[in-house]
């Protein structure tokens, strides 16, 4: 028995595909416009994981067979819809912001590196290093260094201002006790 190569089977399909390709590209455009930048911009854990499902979602309507374009179509406007939804949940409250959003962590302070905090966000001290020489510095002189929502390391460079002085640093998770600078 003769079997036809996997890779085409007719003409229908080829331009199923290419139809279905055009329509969710076309559905994703529209829908980043309406629900706004936040759903392409530096992404934080729970934005990076819709984002992966939507394209997931995506894939499926234009190769496979078993998931009509509608279904997903519908699915991803539904996905989108809640992630709105959420997000101006979280920005209303604190309580459903806590239950969701991860807190930049403190993983340095005054050039001491916190133990307890690279253990919990598994950081070694090497990408610490690493942060460090991407802000110019060849040892750490920074004030602080903290895990950002989306993964990035932010390096405050040393000034002389104190933890909890600093603006910017009210919603870092930090231990009770810091090490001594």
């Amino acid at each position: 028995m003769s079997e036809t190569a996997d890779w085409f089977k007719n003409w229908n399909d080829v331009i199923d595909t290419a139809l279905s390709a055009v329509l969710f590209y076309i559905l994703i455009v529209v829908l980043v416009r309406v629900f706004g930048k936040r759903s392409t911009a530096q992404l934080n854990n729970f934005d990076w994981i819709i984002n992966i499902t939507v394209g997931s979602l995506a894939a499926s309507g234009i190769l496979l067979d078993s998931v009509p374009a509608l279904r997903a179509t519908v699915a991803i406007v539904v996905i989108m819809i809640l992630q709105f939804v959420m997000t101006w949940a979280v920005l209303r409250s604190t309580f459903v912001a806590h239950l969701v959003k991860a807190s930049p962590t403190l993983l340095t302070h005054k050039g001491q590196y916190i133990d307890s905090a690279l253990r919990e966000t598994r950081i070694s001290r090497e990408e610490i290093c690493s942060a460090l020489r991407e802000h110019g510095l060849a040892t750490n002189e920074a004030n602080w260094v903290v895990l950002e929502t989306d993964g990035r390391l932010t390096v405050i460079p040393k000034q002389d201002v104190e933890l909890d002085e600093a603006d910017a640093m009210g919603n870092v998770k930090r231990p009770q006790h810091l090490p001594p600078s």
